[in-house]
Formats: structure tokens, C-alpha cells, sequence
């Protein structure tokens, strides 16, 4: 696994985990430690689709956007 791939894939599940856990809290009456696990899933989640991505789209990037030419 490459570096940039890391951390993409690390970008990706902090700002998943960030943005599940204020949906949560902010949305509902859920303790915050329940919203932590939730945002925890979403960003475990989140690692999974990446590195499936990373076989699938442009290589080195946890996207599933199409391989670039050139």
C-alpha cells in the first residue's frame, strides 16, 4: 500500500467519522459515546470501500472515479 494511498484512505475515514458523529449528535438525542461508535463504523466503512476502490479506480487513490489516461 502506498503512501498516498494511506493517506487518502485516512482522509477519507476521519472526515467520515467527523461528519457521522456530528450528524448523530447533532440530530438526534444518542449519548456521544453511541455516536462515537457509530461514527467509528462509518469510518471503518469508509476504509473498506477504499481499499476495494483502490483496485477498482485510479490506482493509488481510494476512489472509485475511472482509471486517468495518461
Amino acid at each position: 500500500m502506498s503512501k498516498k494511498l494511506l493517506l487518502d484512505l485516512l482522509e477519507r475515514a476521519g472526515w467520515t467519522a467527523a461528519q457521522a458523529f456530528l450528524a448523530v449528535f447533532a440530530v438526534t438525542d444518542v449519548s456521544s459515546a453511541k455516536a462515537g461508535l457509530v461514527a467509528a463504523a462509518g469510518a471503518a466503512l469508509a476504509v473498506v470501500k477504499g481499499v476495494v476502490a483502490s483496485r477498482v479506480g485510479e490506482l493509488g487513490t481510494a476512489a472509485l472515479l475511472p482509471k486517468t489516461e495518461g
